[in-house]
């Protein structure tokens, strides 16, 4: 399992549009993709999953990859992040 903090930049926060480009990145692997906020942990797979997590920007999230393609799983939900999702 891998995993890295990273700080969510766009200014709405995650809101539907974001999310479903995350989770069209994380359905392209088949690790399991999850992200813990705050005391909650959700699947990074499931649109409703990260909109039930209502984060904003500037939110710190963990992200967690687990399974044969982890690595590259996990750098390329990170780069999709950093450059904010389409926004």
């Amino acid at each position: 399992m891998v995993s890295q903090k990273v700080v969510i930049k766009n200014p709405t926060g995650l809101h539907l549009r974001p999310a479903g480009i995350l989770c069209k990145e994380a359905m392209q692997f088949k690790s399991v993709i999850t992200f813990q906020f705050r005391d909650n942990t959700a699947n990074a797979k499931s649109v409703l999953s990260v909109l039930g997590a209502c984060i904003k920007s500037g939110d710190e999230v963990e992200f967690f990859c687990e399974g044969e393609d982890e690595e590259q799983a996990l750098k390329t939900i990170i780069a999709a992040i950093e450059s904010g999702l389409g926004e």
